[in-house]
């Protein structure tokens, strides 16, 4: 049996006035979990007030346990915040893995206080994976 390497996880972010949108691409895993949480935790603290944080899991070629840890670290950090977490274009195998562990409420649900409504899909769609509608303030993502 062949095994291929772990992609290394990329993140790119744009930013508009009260929202930030970070595009993940490759492995969320145990060796790479570290990377989201400590790109959000200095996104928070450049963006003090922030409203949104949208995650675009689309390019997320695998998610293991720690990676949904980080997801959930995130979560709480976003909450504690006062920012509203969008998870984004969210592959078949991510919303698998939310649906299984009946933490897709928990990290979608709207963060008090700040009138966000989160994105939610259901149905067919949901579990294959269809795009979500771009969030329209958002500029386009850096190069």
């Amino acid at each position: 049996m062949t095994t291929l390497p772990p992609a290394p996880l990329g993140l790119t972010y744009s930013a508009s006035p009260d929202s930030v949108r970070v595009e993940l691409s490759g492995d969320l895993d145990h060796r790479h979990a570290d990377l989201l949480v400590a790109a959000v935790d200095e996104v928070l603290t450049e963006h003090p007030g922030l409203r949104d944080l949208r995650l675009d899991c689309a390019g997320l070629t695998a998610v293991d346990s720690s990676g949904l840890s980080a997801l959930l670290m995130v979560r709480r950090r976003t909450g504690k915040a006062g920012a509203a977490l969008h998870l984004d274009g969210r592959t078949a195998q991510l919303a698998r893995l939310l649906e299984v562990t009946g933490t897709l409420e928990y990290l979608t649900e709207p963060t008090p206080g700040t009138g966000a409504q989160p994105l939610r899909r259901s149905g067919v769609d949901a579990v294959r994976g269809a795009p979500e509608k771009d969030h329209p303030g958002l500029a386009e993502p850096r190069t």
